[in-house]
């Protein structure tokens, strides 16, 4: 059974997140926002067990980011310095996959089927 979804709205930008296991995310939107702010993300997703019952105390954080438009120099230290920031905050691992990226379209469907917006403006 999948959990109620809230939606909650920051200034311009939505905040979507399903409250079970979801504490890790909901309790620290405000710095993830910052952190998505600072690394020029246009959106935001988590998708993958967190999402789920399967979530356990060592599991990483599956998300999907579409950056804004930026220099070619500027988008690898943005790719990484949220990759970091975001694993420094949550203190376990993060696959953060580049939605332009998802070439394969079982993979891009599975993932597009659960991903739930957690940053967008």
């Amino acid at each position: 059974m999948r959990p109620a979804s809230t939606n909650l709205t920051f200034g311009n930008c939505r905040c979507f997140y399903y409250l079970c296991n979801m504490k890790l995310i909901s309790g620290n939107i405000d710095k993830i926002q910052d952190l998505c702010r600072q690394h020029k993300v246009s959106r935001l997703f988590v998708f993958g067990s967190v999402l789920t019952d399967r979530f356990k105390k060592n599991s990483d954080i599956d998300l999907v980011v579409d950056f804004a438009e930026m220099d070619r120099y500027d988008y690898a230290d943005n790719y990484f310095g949220l990759k970091e920031s975001l694993e420094k905050l949550f203190k376990r691992n993060v696959d953060l996959l580049e939605e332009k990226a998802i070439k394969n379209p079982y993979l891009k469907q599975s993932i597009d089927s659960s991903k739930q917006l957690i940053y967008g403006c």
